[in-house]
């Protein structure tokens, strides 16, 4: 797999309330961002002269390799804007881009799932089932890659000012973490190796005593 320094990175999802922290980020580092988006009304005016948008849906494969064309890395926070019923959009949007990356000879991704995959089915609120049973189809299909991917579990993504976070590997650390810092996570675990083909959960940072 190539290991070309990271200076162009695809996003999928980057129009949601994470993913905008995510853009928000790649382009604090300097990175040139390319943004995939269905509708022009989703995109925030600021990502319009900082971006290049490409037009698209993650489920149609000629989209994702026109997306993944010329960048190093690929983060994806494919969201189901709050609707909770059986969905394969995510697994297969997932599948598309697996194969869109390794045609491209790519290898990096972070991906966001939820940290209700780090805990027993027991504990997931019913109404959460058929969302989790989604999340573990791109789970299976992100750990079965053979990529240097970066699973993020997040627990409840909480819309306040970033503070210190915790990431720990196949355990929830925390409650909640602060949207900004998830899409922090999101952007630069794509260049520390030591998460990948891990499975990250993320948190916000205990204070100390």
């Amino acid at each position: 797999m190539n290991s070309r320094i990271m200076q162009r990175i695809a996003i999928i999802g980057g129009t949601g309330m994470t993913g905008e922290c995510a853009v928000d980020r790649a382009l604090e580092k300097g990175l040139s961002v390319k943004l995939l988006y269905r509708t022009e009304k989703t995109v925030p005016e600021r990502f319009k002269s900082k971006v290049e948008l490409v037009k698209g849906d993650v489920t149609n494969y000629e989209d994702v390799q026109r997306l993944i064309e010329g960048v190093e890395a690929v983060a994806v926070i494919l969201g189901t804007r709050n609707k909770l019923e059986a969905t394969t959009e995510l697994s297969r949007g997932t599948e598309n881009l697996i194969k869109a990356m390794k045609e491209a000879k790519l290898s990096k991704f972070s991906i966001v799932m939820s940290s209700f995959l780090l805990r027993p089915l027991n504990e997931v609120p019913a109404v959460f089932h058929r969302l989790n049973e989604e999340h573990q189809r791109m789970l299976d299909l992100t750990k079965a890659s053979g990529l240097d991917w970066v699973a993020i579990l997040p627990p409840h993504i909480a819309d306040e000012p970033a503070t210190a976070y915790t990431v720990v590997h196949d355990e929830a650390p925390a409650r909640l973490v602060s949207k900004y810092d998830l899409g922090k996570f999101i952007i630069d675990s794509l260049e520390q190796p030591e998460h990948y083909g891990k499975v990250c959960g993320i948190g916000k940072a205990p204070k100390s005593a």
